[in-house]
């Protein structure tokens, strides 16, 4: 048993070359100039080429290799068989190298969950705003989130032709999170990161609620978790309906990982088994410290407009 990493190490080894794999192709797709966009239920949710493509690649290079875990992805795509090109089988060797955490070593595939968005921050893929986009692949096992892996393919875009794109992070509760340098947002000013195209009366109600010195409005949810982990922002506060369980397993996990936390408006926390509405109904508050201070200007209002499930 010791000569073999743990089941749980080498599916976030193999989700880390599977999500480089998929920021390959949403940058392909990108310069094809061809994105094959379609409307699911409105002009702000959106469905491109690149969705469907990467999230084919990532469910079926992650179920070949481990046949009996739980995938739910964002896409809901038709049974087909999936071109050969599309499969990743590579992993990544230094996260091999690591040390499980105890607590997780002995889990079995069939215990665990993925949630994969393929392509999160869709709108803002299609109008061009590339920084704001991510690859998102959550682990969850007894409903917690574990492990997440988030690729941002245009991760440099901004430095023009012949730079080298895209970065790949990721982060495990009681292992680290990597990747990336963590910093904290400057501790007299709270700056506030919410949602672009998403907002509504309660939302801003709730923003305004905490008092903020700044407030930015970009895509994405793993994009606003890399603004917390980055120094940009001081909370995430999203007080509507609009995120799903894709979009806040994988950061959730490694936001955990450098002592943050993630929660609904009311400071509850969200469980990711597979048997769970995807729906994070009672909206998304994240921080990278002071947690119960922003819970705590939450107002009565909005608790009531955002119940829990």
């Amino acid at each position: 048993m010791s000569g073999s990493p743990a089941v749980v190490m080498r599916l976030v080894a193999s989700a880390y070359t599977v999500a480089e794999k998929a920021g390959a192709i949403v940058r392909k797709v990108l310069h094809s100039g061809e994105l094959g966009i379609v409307e699911k239920t409105g002009a702000n949710d959106l469905q491109t080429l690149a969705d469907r493509l990467a999230q084919q690649s990532i469910c079926a290079s992650l179920s070949r290799r481990f046949p009996k875990i739980t995938i739910i992805g964002e896409e809901d795509l038709p049974a087909e068989e999936v071109k050969e090109e599309l499969i990743e089988n590579g992993h990544s060797e230094e996260i091999l190298q690591k040390t499980c955490p105890a607590e997780y070593s002995g889990l079995k595939e069939e215990e665990l969950v993925v949630w994969v968005d393929p392509l999160d921050g869709t709108k803002e893929y299609t109008e061009g705003l590339l920084d704001n986009v991510t690859v998102l692949i959550g682990i969850a096992y007894a409903g917690k989130a574990i492990a997440g892996v988030i690729n941002q393919p245009f991760y440099n875009y901004q430095l023009g032709t012949g730079a080298e794109l895209g970065r790949t992070m990721w982060g495990m509760p009681g292992l680290g999170a990597f990747g990336f340098t963590l910093k904290e947002a400057p501790g007299n000013r709270r700056i506030i990161t919410t949602t672009r195209s998403h907002s509504n009366k309660v939302v801003t109600e709730c923003v305004d609620a905490m008092e903020p010195h700044e407030v930015i409005k970009v895509g994405g949810a793993g994009n606003k978790i890399i603004q917390l982990v980055e120094g940009r922002a001081s909370a995430y506060v999203f007080a509507s309906l609009g995120c799903k369980k894709w979009d806040t397993c994988a950061p959730e996990a490694i936001l955990t990982a450098v002592g943050g936390k993630l929660t609904d408006m009311h400071g509850n926390a969200y469980r990711y088994d597979a048997n769970v509405k995807h729906m994070n109904s009672a909206g998304v508050l994240a921080t990278l410290r002071n947690h119960e201070y922003y819970v705590s200007r939450v107002p009565q209002s909005v608790r009531q407009a955002l119940k829990t499930d």
